[in-house]
């Protein structure tokens, strides 16, 4: 008897751990889901702030497609929750139909035990089974089967009402369920209105910028001239850092060479064997090439700027308090048009000319570089670079130490006239970065 019972709960809680939704999944789909509202709303912010300038730019165009990316991985997130509903309802029927199959044969068995005590009720009977015993141990066996019995009786109630209260849990948690699963739909069926308004938006801005593609093509090759010089500058900047090191280098170790021949000189070593004095060698320094790809210089503190600098990518700063990207990093084509192109860095548009520029870490300014109708300030961060583009006017020079989030001048009008830019690049050494991966998300 106690094995039936034991079999029956084992089974119910089996089907009760089956019925679980995968609670890990759908942990990470929520946390996935509210990193994507976040960012919508941010992108939201800067879309607004793009249409108060109205006239349709490659930055108004590239906030939408990423707009509309989000969105749509916003509804594909809504659609796996759907998904993750019906299987968890579609499992949850399962069970109720197995606990109902289950409870049914429960019954049975209840009401033929019920049967067979009520025909056997009589104290009668029950004397006479004990007494009919053919030993002492033969009929204390029969009173242990009886005291068994009615307990597998109780049980057998105690397993009806379980199995009849977990079934109403079940349908209960069915219920929560459904209306769970009407709230996502409904959630769903926005959000695809609105990734439809804004792919209508996406169109309306792509014949603007065709009608105007010369222009705007224009405007690209000037940047990207402006690119290359910036890069010509910092590979100039390289080398002479480079080499600067290099000459620190041999006079250190001429310096070490020097003394450890005073050294010798004052104190002539001793031969283990003889006791003889040994004439002192002269150490001579060794010869490196310079390495025009290394900036890092060979102290402490450079080594451990840069520790930190790599220990905050995703946590910098941005170098404006307000604004957003209009030219991504790397290889881009504008949306149905013939133009191409190639970004060493990321292009900020912000609302307005004249706003602060800011260091992103604690550095040097190695340079201060002149780009005739703007200006670029380098920064050293040990032997990571930062270069801050499209500057009408800078407050520092060549040598000065800068902290985090310190002004470094003030940006110029954008190429197309609408609010104020920065081109801004990072580097490792002479290795192109993309900066949006060291910036943290607003």
């Amino acid at each position: 008897m106690k094995k039936i019972v034991l079999s029956l709960t084992f089974f119910i809680a089996a089907v009760a751990a089956n019925a679980q939704p995968p609670v890990q999944e759908k942990t990470q789909m929520e946390r996935e889901r509210q990193e994507l509202q976040e960012e919508i709303k941010s992108l939201e912010r800067d879309y607004n702030q793009i249409k108060k300038q109205g006239k349709a730019s490659l930055g108004e165009l590239n906030v939408l497609l990423r707009k509309i990316n989000l969105q749509e991985r916003f509804v594909n997130n809504i659609s796996k929750e759907l998904r993750l509903i019906d299987d968890d309802l579609y499992r949850s029927n399962i069970e109720i139909y197995r606990l109902q199959n289950q409870l049914d044969t429960l019954k049975i068995q209840y009401a033929k035990s019920v049967v067979y005590t009520y025909k056997n009720r009589s104290n009668y009977d029950y004397l006479n089974f004990i007494f009919s015993a053919t030993s002492f141990n033969d009929a204390m066996k029969r009173i242990s089967y009886l005291k068994q019995y009615r307990k597998y009786r109780e049980q057998q109630a105690e397993t009806i009402k379980g199995t009849q209260e977990l079934i109403a849990q079940r349908r209960k948690q069915q219920l929560s369920k459904k209306e769970t699963k009407n709230v996502a739909l409904k959630n769903q069926t926005s959000q695809i209105t609105e990734l439809a308004k804004q792919k209508n938006e996406k169109t309306a801005v792509v014949t603007k910028l065709k009608s105007a593609e010369k222009d705007l093509s224009k405007q690209l090759k000037e940047k990207q001239k402006r690119d290359r010089d910036i890069k010509n500058a910092l590979a100039a900047v390289i080398i002479r850092i480079a080499k600067e090191n290099e000459i620190a280098r041999k006079k250190a170790e001429a310096d070490e060479a020097e003394r450890i021949k005073k050294t010798t000189a004052t104190n002539p070593t001793v031969t283990p064997t003889t006791g003889d004095k040994t004439t002192p060698v002269a150490i001579k320094p060794r010869v490196v090439k310079p390495n025009t790809n290394s900036i890092e210089r060979l102290n402490s503190g450079d080594i451990k700027l840069s520790g930190e600098f790599q220990t905050n990518k995703g946590k910098l700063p941005w170098p404006v308090d307000n604004g957003y990207v209009s030219i991504h990093f790397g290889k881009y084509k504008v949306e149905e048009m013939s133009i191409i192109g190639e970004s060493s860095g990321i292009t900020i548009i912000t609302e307005g000319s004249g706003q602060t520029v800011k260091s992103v870490f604690d550095g040097e300014v190695v340079a201060v570089h002149d780009l005739g109708d703007s200006k670029a300030v380098f920064i050293k961060h040990g032997k990571y670079l930062t270069s801050y583009g499209n500057l009408s006017s800078v407050t520092v020079s060549k040598g000065s130490k800068v902290a985090t989030g310190q002004a470094l001048g003030r940006n110029a009008s954008a190429d197309n006239g609408n609010g104020g830019q920065v081109d801004f690049m990072l580097l490792i050494e002479a290795k192109e970065q993309n900066p949006e991966l060291w910036l943290r998300r607003r």
